[in-house]
């Protein structure tokens, strides 16, 4: 045989061979290595020769004096993770990286590169999984559209819509945050709004999935062949947030913000009345109809469906579908009290937490109450739920706790499904989205949950896009994969939780807050004035009101705690931050806070200690 071919057997008794080259492969070169708390990620340009199979890392921990093989990485990745678990320490680690080919030879050793690990801050660990997660949307997406693909070990081509919509805000993030400039970010955005306005549309409104590389529907079942009317309300929610987002005067900006106005006004949300009927309908396929049948009524993930049909300027409905649909269930509201919370509305124990999640990425509920409650304070109610079930663990899950909680819909060891704490639907499974996208309704409970999932489970649980999927401590899981429709409400929820980002581009359309008042909101400023005692602390400010251009923050602590404080606007958006997570002593601690660039008005002071008890000062800027 020539030593230069290897012919392997095929399924089928078929031949294939491939060609082997004699010569040794050049070793990879741009290697570079950056720490963080518990692991240190290499990265390096592979090597532009077909015959590579994989690389060999090798580390060293004696200042490079001698290196010990490490792992095996694949040949068609320019990254991996050494997952060090150092527990506190900063170790400093040298890597070396060898291209292997697929005749088994191997190149010289890269240049070395060097990082160590340090602990993070609270700060530092919320950029660090934003940044990882956002990454899926950034690095993963489909070449051809820009969307984002359904799932990470899935069929390539298939994009999702919903997720697609988290993903846009996922990039606006990164784009906020730096790790992409902002006319990277509109040059995204501008190959996904061109995909979309030549992809597959029924009535205006987008399938659940489409292939991204020409924009045809992908059935997702048989009868589910065309409109996904909640999977686009998603989208559109992103869409929205987009558009508000880039909104300079220039013509790149522009044609993207043009774009998306025209997606959002060809959406016919009034034709999925059915027939001019008091509810709207979740599918339509063009070969089987209303079959599939499904009115969107009661309290799941789609409430944002009924804000933005009834917002439509061009195919609204009435807001009083809101009643007359979304809410027309006799048990809509319920006294229900679970682990001694009130849930106000949904099923048994609020339901899997993506409900409290995916229409509120953009649908600031924080101002608002309907007819049956605030919905910050029901979802916040339903995160709690979930938090006190996991530490009760009635089902004597292994791993469930105070710091690892989530039951939402995610891979699972049997597949996917939704998980909650229903009896017998709850099988061990927890999803790291559920806590993490919970932020701002829990940060104490899920900043705990962060750590723990990176900390203690960081070696299986931990991967190129943050967290995996899921995983069940008691059958030793851990999920190979990542959704789309998971990672998203992470980086959009932990935003919001640090700058209110999301919740404050989407509000701005000129379209929601008439189409609230329509579905019989009211605004609501219950969440925003709370005056709840901060234990062991005073809090005094001066002066207040604030005649010139700054005011002085005291808190007296009896005892030493961890606090945050932040400035908000009187609609509860926060304007801005003053501490984030710090540890303060006990005794008088004083804060200058600036204010000269903030407009007159009034705002609220907002005070959170480690277990989200808070206090709310009004402060009165006169300046």
């Amino acid at each position: 045989m020539n030593r230069f071919l290897r012919i392997l057997p095929l399924a089928g008794g078929l031949l294939t061979i491939f060609p082997l080259s004699g010569q040794t492969p050049v070793a990879p070169t741009g290697v570079s290595a950056q720490g963080y708390d518990r692991h240190i990620e290499l990265r390096w340009q592979p090597v532009a020769d077909p015959a590579v199979t994989n690389y060999q890392i090798y580390r060293s921990t004696n200042g490079g004096v001698n290196y010990d093989f490490l792992k095996n990485s694949g040949g068609n990745t320019g990254t991996t993770i050494d997952w060090t678990g150092d527990e506190g320490q900063t170790v400093a680690r040298h890597y070396r990286i060898k291209a292997v080919k697929n005749n088994g030879l191997t190149s010289d050793f890269s240049d070395p590169a060097l990082a160590q690990t340090r602990v993070f801050s609270d700060e530092e660990l919320l950029d660090m999984v934003q940044y990882y997660t956002f990454r899926y949307f950034w690095d993963f997406a489909h070449p051809v559209s820009g969307m984002a693909r359904e799932r990470s070990n899935g069929d390539g081509n298939i994009v999702t819509t919903g997720g697609s919509g988290f993903g846009i805000m996922a990039i606006i993030a990164g784009a906020e945050r730096g790790w992409i400039t902002r006319a990277e970010a509109l040059s995204r955005m501008s190959q996904i709004v061109s995909f979309l306005q030549f992809a597959d549309t029924y009535h205006g409104v987008f399938p659940h999935w489409m292939n991204g590389t020409n924009g045809n529907t992908v059935p997702f079942s048989q009868y589910d062949n065309g409109a996904d009317l909640v999977e686009t309300a998603f989208l559109i929610q992103g869409l929205l947030a987009a558009r508000q987002y880039f909104d300079q005067n220039n013509p790149n900006e522009n044609a993207v913000r043009n774009a998306i106005t025209k997606i959002w006004e060809d959406v016919e949300w009034d034709w999925f009345r059915k027939n001019n009927g008091p509810v709207l309908y979740w599918h339509w396929s063009p070969n089987y109809g209303w079959q599939m049948n499904f009115p969107l009524r009661g309290f799941y993930e789609a409430q944002i469906v009924y804000l933005l049909a009834a917002a439509s300027p061009t195919h609204p409905v009435p807001g009083s579908l809101y009643q007359s649909g979304w809410t027309a269930n006799p048990g809509y509201c319920t006294q229900a009290i679970y682990y001694g919370y009130p849930v106000y509305c949904g099923g048994f124990g609020g339901g899997p937490l993506f409900f409290a999640h995916y229409s509120y990425l953009g649908f600031d509920p924080r101002g608002w109450k309907d007819a049956c409650c605030n919905y910050f304070i029901r979802n916040q109610n339903h995160a709690l739920i979930q938090w006190e079930y996991a530490k009760k663990n009635p089902e004597k899950h292994l791993g469930y706790g105070e710091n690892s909680w989530g039951l939402t819909a995610c891979d699972g060891p049997n597949g996917y499904s939704a998980h909650d704490i229903q009896p017998n639907n709850d099988d061990g499974t927890i999803a790291p989205t559920a806590a993490l996208a919970s932020m701002p309704y829990t940060p104490s409970q899920s900043m705990a949950a962060l750590k723990y999932f990176y900390r203690n489970l960081g070696e299986k649980l931990w991967g190129n896009y943050g967290f995996y999927d899921s995983f069940n401590e008691s059958l030793n899981w851990y999920a190979p994969s990542y959704l789309a429709i998971d990672q998203g409400p992470i980086v959009a929820m932990i935003e919001n939780y640090r700058t209110g980002l999301f919740w404050n581009l989407f509000m701005k359309n000129p379209e929601i807050e008439p189409a609230l008042l329509a579905c019989g909101f009211q605004p609501d400023n219950s969440v925003l004035t709370q005056q709840l005692a901060l234990p062991n602390a005073l809090v005094s400010v001066y002066p207040n009101p604030v005649q010139g251009s700054q005011f002085t923050l005291v808190v007296e602590n009896k005892t030493a705690q961890v606090l945050s404080a932040g400035l908000m606007d009187i609609t509860g958006r926060p304007v801005l931050q003053i501490m984030a997570t710090e540890y303060m002593p006990a005794g008088k601690n004083t804060r200058t806070v600036l204010t000269g660039h903030l407009p007159r008005g009034i705002y609220l002071l907002q005070i959170k200690n480690a277990d989200n008890q808070l206090l709310v000062k009004k402060i009165i800027l006169s300046n």
